[in-house]
């Protein structure tokens, strides 16, 4: 038995190495990493130390097993470490070639009336138990409402509704000095990406956004829409970006924030009180256009939340649009939170390797980056129809885009976790809450739905 066991996991590795070895041959990674400065020195080629730690979470390993204390492997773990932390090497050019080629190859798989989308998020990076990181700083995590040591990182990811992908990441130290427990360690050329990723970190970080848009842009990904959460809806941040595409966000009631309508500036809770509801249990209560201090008009989508007790509130930048798309195609963000939940949990993005360096850290970042666009390509190419080739035609369909209730699932999804962490609720009350409203969703979907 335990030598069938053997043999079994033998054969499962030698499939596993099978899969990654054909994902660096087809989008070209060692070609990659050479445009990317990312050459080789001595001993090993880059390609060889990436492949070795690209393999890690796959073999069950962490960085000390798997390469410091590995004898079997071709080199020593100072090349690895040195793959990681020198300068010149630029991760982020690395990150983005390689999720535009597969963006590109998602794209001829996905039906051209799918909305592609570009998603912005940020979250923490953990290490607490940290105290000599370069540009460690202090950050408040909105989720556990607790101070940490860490970064943010703030991401740009691209979704077609049922694939996405990293293109490009910022990892934010805190733009306050007070804050930062560490500083810059090494001395840089200023040329050299190095020292780039470092400004990059100390600047606040909504003033990333609309340079990362445009940076995918000029690089051909093609997409149709920004979606953000409610921390970057802002006014001015919405009129910038909707230079470069139409944006959709979550917005939040902020005293200071200030609408027009009916020609009165109101804040976004007394718009809520003034505008005419939808009667009944129709889940999208109302739809009105507003405009804001910068002179852009945006539509409000008010949504039903919590049993009638609460409400939420989608802006889009698209005033053509109606309510429900608005609310459809808002949902396709709930793909992020998946990303950092496999990121952190399974793609081993804060534990696996305790570097001190904040170029190693960049080059770890970046490789288990790479990780989940494996996974995604893995994932599209075992449930899409279409990579069967000839037997497509005859055997399937298109694949369907997100529904109107599937958004609203995801929607109820995300606040769910916020009222588990508030303790408003027991949670067997709070399903039974959701159970409801999305059994109402189904009910008027199908008789009422001309009221939606």
């Amino acid at each position: 038995m335990d030598i069938t066991k053997q043999h079994q996991e033998q054969q499962e590795a030698k499939r596993q190495q099978g899969k990654i070895s054909s994902f660096i041959g087809k989008f070209q990674v060692g070609t990659l990493l050479n445009k990317s400065g990312i050459r080789k020195l001595r001993g090993v080629s880059p390609l060889t130390l990436f492949s070795a730690i690209f393999m890690l979470p796959f073999e069950g390993d962490n960085f000390y097993r798997g390469i410091v204390t590995n004898a079997g492997l071709p080199f020593k773990k100072n090349a690895a470490y040195d793959l990681l932390k020198i300068p010149r090497h630029n991760w982020q050019k690395f990150m983005l070639s390689l999720a535009v080629q597969v963006s590109n190859f998602f794209f001829l798989l996905t039906s051209k009336e799918s909305e592609k989308v570009l998603i912005f998020d940020d979250s923490t990076y953990d290490r607490s138990r940290s105290k000599v990181v370069e540009l460690l700083a202090w950050f408040f995590d909105h989720t556990s409402h607790t101070s940490l040591k860490g970064f943010k990182l703030l991401t740009l990811r691209w979704s077609d509704g049922s694939s996405s992908l990293p293109l490009y990441f910022v990892l934010c130290s805190s733009a306050n000095a007070e804050k930062r427990i560490q500083r810059i360690k090494k001395d840089l050329d200023k040329r050299t990406c190095g020292y780039k990723r470092r400004v990059e970190a100390m600047t606040k970080s909504t003033e990333h956004l609309e340079g990362m848009v445009k940076r995918v842009l000029s690089l051909g990904v093609k997409a149709d829409y920004i979606l953000m959460d409610s921390w970057f809806c802002w006014p001015a941040i919405l009129a910038k970006l909707g230079q470069h595409l139409p944006v959709i966000c979550m917005a939040k009631n902020m005293p200071t924030v200030l609408y027009r309508y009916d020609d009165q500036w109101v804040t976004l809770g007394k718009l809520y009180k003034r505008i005419k509801k939808r009667p009944g249990k129709a889940q999208i209560l109302a739809g009105v256009v507003v405009e804001t201090k910068q002179e852009q008009k945006v539509k409000v989508v008010i949504v039903r939340y919590r049993h009638k007790r609460d409400w939420l509130a989608i802006f889009s930048a698209r005033i053509d649009l109606e309510p429900k798309e608005i609310v459809r195609i808002y949902g396709k963000r709930w793909d992020i939170e998946v990303f950092f939940k496999m990121m952190k949990h399974h793609l081993n993005l804060e534990k696996e390797a305790q570097l001190r360096d904040y170029d190693g850290i960049i080059g770890h970042t970046t490789i288990a980056m790479a990780r989940y666009i494996f996974l995604a390509v893995e994932k599209r190419c075992h449930d899409e129809p279409k990579t069967i080739g000839s037997l497509f035609p005859p055997c399937s369909e298109e694949i369907k885009d997100l529904s109107l209730i599937e958004a609203l699932q995801r929607l109820l999804a995300l606040a769910l976790d916020k009222v588990r962490s508030s303790g408003e609720f027991a949670e067997d009350v709070v399903f039974a809450m959701i159970d409801a409203i999305m059994g109402a969703a189904d009910l008027s979907m199908s008789i009422h739905a001309e009221s939606l």
